[in-house]
């Protein structure tokens, strides 16, 4: 665990407009920003209503996919660059958001992924950026980080840079209100995995910890009520502000075993990004409690349970996650139990995020979490 004496830097996109209404200001910005040729990036279901943008006729790709892989991130870049794009908006979840921060560093240029991918790699020459999520779940729009999968090895590829921060982030909770309550609940426990995960890790740090901590609050208090009634727009500012909390936890700390062990759910067997960190999010708080003893109280605390032993930690989490209408069996989402041990020896090798959990897990010991989670 890191000190107030520990160096740390923050980044953060230049403009955050944050509220009900701020899609509304969005037209006038990107105007005012000189961009002509706006090129949006979303998934199906938001390419369905770019009204909501208030631009005129942008240029669209609108296949963005659930974990993109390279072939969609390809896809986006070629039609960027037939529409000449001059500003890229990612409009959806952290998939759309992701490819958007890729595709605006890459379509003024004759870079691939490859070329870019790691720390510090993309070009400083890049098109306008805005991100508006649609969901409030990864926190994306406030990170310099974006995932694609490698299809031939179902490994995630990470690529971060300070070039991929948004010019402007716009976190409009009315934008969430149509989320379906499954998507609402396992995105709330997404946004709340990145702020325990960075609580947690061993280099977490007091300045994030303070984000971390107000980010699974707002969880506690609020992501039930957000799935009982999806038009509470208190509850789904509280989940926008708790999505956001949790991506300014993801760029100096970022997450551990939570994503590690839920990376190959979602490369491997195509299972959403929230529904796989909920279903292994219990199953880590619990292995690491020890470890953090003070701060699973405090995690403990504000989602209502108990943490004076490791089963009444994870029972307490597992509990929570069904309550909101999860089914927290891994066999029930269509993961073949014979697919463990790859999987176990996939995300063993993530060590960019195991090596920062506060307990040192080895590949039996992943194998055994899915195992229990199954």
């Amino acid at each position: 665990m890191t000190t107030l004496q520990t160096p740390i830097e923050m980044q953060r996109p230049g403009v955050i407009r944050f509220g009900a209404g701020q899609v509304d200001t969005f037209a006038a910005w990107l105007a005012a920003a000189g961009a002509s040729r706006p090129f949006v990036v979303a998934d199906k279901v938001n390419a369905a209503r770019l009204d909501v943008l208030g631009l005129r006729d942008p240029a669209l790709f609108g296949d963005v996919q659930p974990e993109p892989d390279l072939p969609n991130l390809e896809a986006a870049v070629a039609a960027a660059k037939a529409a000449g794009a001059d500003a890229v908006i990612g409009f959806g979840g952290g998939s759309a958001m992701d490819l958007a921060k890729l595709v605006a560093v890459l379509v003024s240029s004759d870079l691939r992924l490859p070329d870019i991918s790691g720390p510090n790699r993309a070009p400083a020459r890049r098109v306008v950026l805005a991100q508006i999520p649609t969901t409030a779940g990864t926190g994306s729009e406030v990170g310099t980080r974006a995932l694609v999968t490698d299809p031939a090895t179902r490994n995630k590829i990470a690529t971060e840079s300070v070039h991929m921060l948004a010019d402007i982030a716009i976190i409009d909770p009315g934008l969430t209100v149509s989320v379906p309550a499954f998507v609402t609940a396992a995105t709330g426990v997404d946004a709340m995995a990145h702020c325990v995960e960075a609580f947690t890790s061993k280099r977490s740090h007091p300045i994030i910890d303070a984000y971390a901590l107000q980010g699974i609050e707002l969880v506690g208090r609020y992501l039930a009520r957000a799935v009982a009634d999806g038009t509470d727009i208190e509850a789904r500012a509280g989940l926008s502000l708790a999505a956001f909390y949790g991506g300014v936890c993801l760029g100096p700390v970022n997450t551990t075993a939570g994503h590690a062990l839920a990376y190959p759910l979602g490369t491997r067997h195509k299972l959403a990004h929230g529904i796989a960190n909920a279903l292994i999010f219990p199953h880590v708080l619990a292995v690491n409690a020890p470890a953090t003893p003070e701060k699973t109280a405090l995690i403990g605390r504000a989602l209502g349970f108990g943490t004076d032993a490791r089963q009444q930690v994870l029972g307490g989490a597992t509990d929570f996650c069904r309550r909101l209408g999860l089914d927290m069996a891994l066999g029930a989402h269509g993961v073949p139990r014979d697919d463990l041990p790859a999987s176990a020896k996939e995300a063993h090798a993530i060590r960019r995020l195991l090596d920062w959990n506060p307990v040192d897990l080895s590949e039996h010991d992943i194998l055994e979490i899915y195992e229990a989670a199954y």
